[in-house]
């Protein structure tokens, strides 16, 4: 079968009439949907029959109909079109921007640890972006629309069929600047802390929606040893983990602090261990993976990075 070169080809307007003529099997219903005249329809099939030398469409008693030829036209014509309908629609569609991956988190994990996290692992991802939501006040951010990924304190907030991750056990242990340990320290025996200003979280944090769980106090520490501590007006008591790390590294005294939050601290060296002892309690943080996001491709990279980097804090 001879070949025909492309720019002999027929033009594309005549190929687009075809289409819709043999769709309808009607020069006339082709004319109302291509809103030209029925003649203007039959001139454009009879060009295109000309410049093919070959009859595309035969007369019968109940009306048009498609010869072998027109069969044959309409399905590489149909083909044709659709690809290039999708090569236009491409071409002009805006860029894609890749969906940044949204993690809610108590105000104290969102401004240290996954901030940390997400800073170090965007070094390696540069293109992947991120939208941290932080709210003690309210335990419903780690499920609200948009929410991918949330960190949790406690399997009883979650429901069956949720996706959790095991990440490591709540553990505290004072933390201090290594200013004021050089200045106050060493405290190797645990009761001298008494004596110094132990700043603390505020009753107020533990009864907020998105955290209410017990408390865990200075009280909490030293019992844990074995002393008995009567607590006296801490110099500073905010509701805030954050307004606490930022007095702790300007040395005004001894924080308890959550071995994720102040995991880069200790890291940097702006905070140091005031005493060894760590407490760990029962409860332990979850990485939950709303319905939402699971099968997204992006996320589970930044998953495996979360559950890598918590081993090391699940050993210390």
């Amino acid at each position: 079968m001879p070949r025909l070169s492309r720019r002999h080809l027929p033009s594309l307007g005549a190929f687009a009439t075809f289409e819709v003529a043999a769709k309808h099997l009607s020069f006339t219903a082709a004319a109302r949907e291509l809103n030209v005249t029925q003649a203007a329809v039959s001139q454009q099939i009879r060009a295109l029959e000309t410049a093919l030398d070959t009859s595309l469409f035969r007369r019968s008693p109940g009306g048009l109909e498609l010869s072998p030829a027109g069969a044959t036209l309409l399905g590489a014509v149909g083909d044709g079109l659709d690809r290039l309908t999708e090569a236009i629609a491409t071409l002009s569609a805006p860029p894609q921007v890749d969906q940044p991956i949204t993690i809610a988190a108590t105000i104290g994990v969102a401004s240290h640890w996954i901030t940390a996290l997400t800073r170090a692992y965007r070094e390696s991802h540069p293109d992947t972006c991120f939208t941290i939501l932080a709210s003690d006040e309210d335990d419903r951010l780690s499920r609200a629309a948009g929410v991918d990924i949330a960190l949790i304190c406690g399997n009883d907030r979650s429901r069956a069929g949720d996706e959790l991750y095991y990440l490591f056990p709540e553990m505290v242990q004072p933390v201090c600047s290594p200013e004021f340990l050089a200045q106050h320290g060493p405290f190797d025996d645990a009761e001298t802390l008494t004596h110094q200003p132990l700043l603390d979280l505020h009753d107020s944090h533990w009864q907020s929606r998105a955290i209410n769980w017990q408390p865990l106090t200075w009280v909490s520490w030293f019992n844990s040893l074995g002393i008995t501590h009567v607590p006296r007006p801490a110099p500073l008591s905010t509701n805030c983990n954050p307004i606490l790390i930022d007095a702790a590294r300007r040395g005004e005294g001894v924080i308890l602090g959550w071995r994720h939050i102040v995991a880069e601290d200790l890291a940097r060296g702006t905070l140091v261990p005031a005493h060894p002892h760590v407490l760990r309690v029962e409860r332990a943080n979850f990485l939950q993976v709303n319905d939402h996001a699971r099968d997204r491709p992006d996320l589970r990279p930044f998953v495996d990075y979360v559950l890598d980097q918590s081993r090391s804090i699940a050993a210390a």
